[in-house]
């Protein structure tokens, strides 16, 4: 059993808008597909009257602008409509809008409960005739954990998902790591741009498009630039259609403008509400409630449960300064979890005295009140016995154990 936890707050490094990406892209020079965000129906043929004057476009794609992919494929549930349609007259872009707007989308990344579409973005058609046919490709820059350096992947295959890509044809995805002491050296974006078998005006604008990326990725302190697809255009323009854009928050102290950016319409309202209160959340699909200090034994908390019979509802860290205010805030973020069946609390007291702990579970419990669902407190480390001696004569329906596994068999019986 193998559970990804941040060690930060929010969930994820920050995701932001396609639009919003294609905002930061234009300023480090990067070719971008030019859009107008739009809100309205109204907005967004008001959007494509601009669109045509600037550009000369007269087809218009229209994008919802939600945090997750596949959006082409996708389906609005209310209309049936795709996340991504062409109008091919200006009278077509307030009515496919419609269509769109307000509606839950549904892609292979939201699940079944899809997302609601604030906001859609209308685009230039740049799919347009001439010399040669359009081509995608993809790229993308990311971490590479395991070498310690960041990464540049690159494939022919642009337009479809990686994974399917990495699966099915893995000798088409390209990869060129970065020296963190050299940083990008001009051969290696000339190498990726021979490798994807361009030439000519092409190739000289496919150089300038990765070296541009890969500036923007650094300075924005990004841990995610995914352009898929890169667009080579029938004139050898070489524009990024989509952009996914992941944010380091631990650097957003740093980035003022791109915080700004962060809508937190598209986060989960308990993770929010987690974040607001300085505590690390992660909702998950279980049954038992976790409150934990530390990512560590987070995670072996919840192989404990798993092992148990139950299934984790969430990973929460109330870190190490966890008191009757953070004790709290847990709870009720936990409570308002309709699958949680019962709560685990699990604390190790080294920076933070276990004692000081369970009267924050006390104080929490009595606050809250009426607490229907079963609680089981296992605490270990400084003031381990005067803790769990709160705990029992408190008169609250909360059980206390010493050792993990008994704590989460306790759980499972609790559940039984």
């Amino acid at each position: 059993m193998v559970y990804f936890v941040p060690t930060f707050n929010p969930k994820f490094p920050m995701n932001i808008h396609e639009y919003q990406a294609k905002e930061i892209l234009r300023k480090y020079g990067v070719s971008i597909q030019e859009g107008i965000v739009a809100d309205t129906p109204e907005a967004a043929e008001a959007a494509a009257k601009e669109l045509n004057a600037k550009t000369g476009t007269s087809w218009y794609v229209i994008k919802a602008q939600i945090h997750a992919g596949g959006r082409g494929k996708g389906k609005v549930k209310e209309t049936g409509s795709n996340g991504v349609v062409l109008a091919k007259k200006l009278e077509d872009v307030a009515p496919k809008a419609k269509d769109i707007l307000k509606g839950t989308l549904v892609t292979h990344q939201t699940g079944p409960e899809g997302k609601i579409v604030n906001k859609i973005l209308i685009a230039q058609d740049v799919y347009y005739p001439g010399a040669s046919e359009p081509k995608e490709y993809y790229i993308s820059i990311l971490l590479d954990r395991a070498k310690a350096c960041n990464v540049i992947m690159a494939s022919t295959e642009g337009g479809m998902d990686i994974e399917e890509v990495a699966e099915s044809h893995p000798e088409k995805i390209i990869k060129e790591w970065i020296d963190p002491a050299t940083g990008l050296i001009p051969f290696q974006s000339r190498k990726i741009a021979f490798a994807l078998g361009l030439s000519g005006n092409a190739f000289k604008e496919m150089v300038k498009f990765i070296t541009a990326l890969y500036q923007a990725y650094v300075d924005t302190d990004a841990s995610m630039f995914e352009i898929n697809p890169v667009l080579k255009t029938s004139d050898d323009k070489i524009l990024a259609v989509d952009a996914k854009v992941n944010i380091d928050d631990n650097a957003l102290y740093r980035h003022a403008e791109v915080g700004a950016m962060r809508d937190i319409s598209e986060e989960d309202p308990l993770e929010v509400e987690a974040s607001a209160s300085s505590l690390n959340y992660v909702k998950l699909d279980g049954n038992v409630g976790c409150m934990v200090n530390g990512a560590g034994l987070a995670m072996a908390t919840m192989d404990m449960i798993k092992l148990n019979g139950g299934e984790p509802a969430n990973f929460l860290d109330v870190g190490g300064g966890a008191n009757a205010k953070t004790v709290e805030a847990g709870f009720r973020i936990i409570l308002k979890d309709p699958n949680v069946k019962a709560i685990l609390i699990n604390i190790f007291g080294g920076i933070v005295r276990c004692d000081r702990v369970a009267n924050g579970v006390v104080e929490a419990y009595k606050n809250i009140g009426n607490i229907q669902v079963p609680i089981i407190v296992r605490l270990q480390g400084t003031n381990a016995e005067e803790g769990a001696k709160i705990i029992n004569e408190s008169g609250l329906k909360v059980k206390s154990a010493v050792v993990l596994k008994d704590a989460a068999r306790l759980v499972a019986e609790a559940m039984a």
